[in-house]
């Protein structure tokens, strides 16, 4: 008796797990980058993070008394969001196959995959509503956009003002720099201060594309945004990502295969002598962003990025933090967390954000008042948001 499908499936399926679940973060740039955490056992994982770093003061003369200082840690929250995709194949069509096309599928749900997962984790596109707000978003809050005034240029890129000292400033190194594959053809024109290039080719090999001793990583599966950013550098160690356990891929021989969009049946594999290839996956990830002596609100992030020649449109939203008073009065120093973006208001009550078109969940917060939370969303023009925070009685 000859060995049929449903006899060789657990083989199919084994196989092709192993494959897929390895071949993810390969394929994803940004994953490359980030550091792993250990697999979630659940959807959301918890991570304390440093919030306020104790201080030290001078002790002048031998009776006066010892300041005290204060220590305190928040939460981060790494929440698995679900990625999937499903590949029906016609059995005949496998059938008559001169070659395996499985093997030719399972590569191309990987690049999928990964580029799905680098367009939510750096610009938004698509991001899961579960995640916080992309690397982009979260480094413009903090004022770590590069204009690009004559494009990629050395000043642009190493200056004073450019794109890597942008990261030194939130208190770390920039330990990678993620790029368009477009753009290497402008960092071979690209030279310093004296005329000279930085990338010298030898046409007796490659040509090795760093910038401050930092490695450049040249996106390849299309998931670069070039209308939002040419060139994003960071210490990227400070991300991090973690698998839930529950990756699972099956092989489908009698489901029915809706469309999301219109509830219309697509497929029904049984009636059309189908299989279908089901892949899912959920991985959460977060920027935990501590406390350093350099960026002792957590305004700042260790992320910057060099704009296009047209920048990408976002919108003013101005927060004003209100006291509930008989008389209110203006709150001075709250920190208005817009999904992971945080400001502390000006002594007006003020905070500005700017952010591109979505909906954004915010926390508002100081010590002797009740936090209140709030949703933005941001359509095409500035926005006024006003909190009040009542003191705690």
């Amino acid at each position: 008796m000859p060995i049929d499908r449903q006899a060789a499936e657990a083989l199919i399926q084994e196989q092709i797990v192993s494959t897929i679940f390895q071949d993810v973060p390969k394929n994803s740039a940004v994953l490359a980058l980030m550091r792993k955490l250990p697999n979630m056992t659940s959807k959301q994982t918890r991570i304390p993070v440093l919030d306020m770093l104790p201080m030290a003061y001078w002790v002048n003369g031998d009776t006066c008394y010892k300041q005290t200082s204060q220590q305190a840690w928040d939460n981060v929250y790494l929440t698995a969001a679900e990625l999937a995709v499903i590949v029906p194949i016609p059995e005949a069509v496998l059938d008559d196959a001169s070659y395996d096309i499985m093997g030719e599928v399972t590569p191309r749900v990987n690049e999928a995959m990964g580029q799905k997962v680098d367009q939510a984790i750096a610009f938004g596109i698509g991001r899961p509503s579960e995640w916080q707000s992309d690397i982009i978003t979260l480094a413009r809050q903090a004022g770590n956009n590069v204009a690009a005034a004559g494009g990629i240029t050395y000043d642009n890129i190493m200056g004073a003002n450019g794109l890597i000292a942008k990261v030194e400033e939130s208190g770390y190194m920039v330990n990678g720099i993620l790029s368009s594959l477009r753009t290497r053809a402008a960092l071979r024109g690209l030279k310093d201060t004296t005329g000279r290039p930085l990338f010298v080719s030898d046409m007796k090999g490659s040509t090795p594309y760093a910038l401050d001793g930092t490695p450049i990583t040249f996106d390849q599966n299309g998931a670069f945004d070039m209308s939002t950013a040419q060139m994003i550098a960071g210490a990227w160690n400070q991300a991090v990502y973690a698998m839930r356990q529950d990756v699972t891929v099956k092989i489908l021989t009698e489901a029915t295969i809706i469309d999301p969009a219109t509830k219309q049946i697509v497929y029904a594999l049984a009636q059309q002598d189908m299989i279908a290839l089901r892949v899912v996956m959920r991985l959460g990830w977060a920027l935990p962003n501590p406390v350093t002596r350099l960026n002792g609100d957590r305004a700042n992030v260790p992320f910057a990025y060099l704009e296009p020649t047209t920048p990408a449109t976002d919108y003013a939203v101005t927060f004003t933090v209100m006291d509930n008073a008989e008389t209110p009065a203006a709150i001075s120093g709250a920190r208005i967390d817009v999904n992971g973006a945080k400001k502390l208001t000006d002594a007006d009550g003020t905070a500005v954000f700017n952010l591109r078109p979505g909906t954004y969940p915010a926390t508002i917060k100081k010590t002797g008042y009740v936090t209140q939370t709030a949703t933005v969303t941001v359509a095409s023009a500035a926005i006024a948001q006003s909190i009040t925070l009542p003191i705690v009685q």
